[in-house]
């Protein structure tokens, strides 16, 4: 896990005037909105005797302790402890964490870390999101699998045709050889562009009857943006989709992925939930294998598993995430990021590694 970057930790439409957990990064964080609407993130532990605050309730914008009613303002200071005799002083290490908060692209962000403001990585565009011509729906799903194994099952191209084989899948069968494709840098990330020259038309499910010919060109662009996010845009012809998503570690062996999906064809609400469905089916197809791979992070040197050249962008993203460890930027919070990988491993290049 990473720290210095802003996290999407939930949508903006469920964080309400009541205090509400979420967990990410092995920690419980809590969120809640004030009478001017601004979201306020505070660590979800009061700093007396450890209570959740989520449990509490909001009072003048402040945030009660359930166990002792200890009240802590937006910034995570205490000012007032009940139990204390009339003009006691507050415990100097009465206070706990808060988090600076965006909001955008629908999400509530928060950043974690020790950076100054002027020298944080921003959080990555989505003009997508203020296009009127495409469509969005929001869904998101839970994995028992280490975020990183995730993220890399996302930007994988070659894997479509075996999970996705009773979905869109189907459509690689005839042809399942990923050409040789580039790398583009991208600000805080990377992206490839990916062209699937014989897409079969699907037999059956939500895309078939967006398919004229038997056999189509399907143009995939695929990004990926430090630390957790990914970013699916797919033309087809009659039709483009995005898929853009949060993949956030909750622990070392859960991800909860936090998507919007977006399109410029069938935009009639009504049509939604076939496309939810339609997700969650594809979703579960990755689960299963996501979930049993072993180890459940990917490794920490290069060398521990074969390559071959479709898999540049996920080494590429492997690369990346290594150069911000090695920088330091790992949590220390387990032993799935240690900081003391290879890091000769790291700099080998692609080409002695695809054997």
């Amino acid at each position: 896990m990473l720290k210095n970057f802003w996290y999407a930790c939930e949508f903006g439409v469920a964080v309400t005037n009541k205090p509400k957990q979420i967990v990410m990064l092995n920690q419980r964080f809590v969120l809640y909105r004030n009478s001017q609407g601004q979201v306020v993130v505070l660590k979800d532990q009061c700093s007396h005797r450890g209570a959740a605050l989520s449990m509490g309730w909001l009072e003048d914008d402040c945030i009660r302790c359930p166990y002792h009613g200890w009240k802590f303002q937006a910034d995570g200071q205490c000012i007032e402890i009940p139990s204390n005799g009339i003009g006691m002083p507050i415990p100097k290490k009465g206070y706990i964490n808060s988090y600076p908060v965006q909001e955008k692209y629908g999400f509530v962000w928060l950043f974690y870390g020790d950076l100054p403001e002027e020298e944080r990585p921003p959080i990555p565009p989505l003009p997508e999101y203020e296009d009127s011509t495409m469509h969005p729906i929001y869904l998101e799903y839970e994995m028992k699998a280490n975020y990183t194994r995730v993220i890399e099952n996302a930007l994988d191209p070659a894997h479509l045709y075996a999970v996705h084989a009773n979905s869109f899948g189907a459509g690689f069968a005839q042809d399942p050889r990923v050409e040789d494709y580039m790398i583009q840098d991208e600000n805080w990330g990377i992206s490839a562009k990916i062209t699937y020259k014989n897409y079969t038309k699907p037999k059956n499910g939500v895309f078939k009857s967006f398919f004229r010919p038997a056999r189509t060109q399907l143009n995939a662009k695929t990004s990926f943006y430090l630390p957790n996010i990914t970013k699916i845009e797919s033309d087809f012809g009659r039709g483009k989709m995005i898929n853009y998503a949060i993949h956030i570690p909750v622990d070392d062996n859960t991800t909860i992925s936090k998507r919007i999906q977006f399109r410029n064809f069938f935009t009639y609400s009504w049509a939604d939930s076939l496309f939810v469905k339609f997700h969650h089916k594809v979703g579960l197809e990755d689960r299963v294998v996501t979930e049993s791979q072993y180890p459940k992070s990917i490794p920490d040197t290069l060398l521990t598993e074969v390559h071959v050249p479709a898999d540049a962008l996920t080494l590429a993203y492997r690369k990346l995430r290594q150069k911000y460890l090695s920088m330091g930027w790992g949590l220390k919070l387990n032993q799935s990021e240690s900081n003391n990988s290879n890091r000769e491993q790291t700099r080998l290049s692609y080409a002695s590694l695809i054997k």
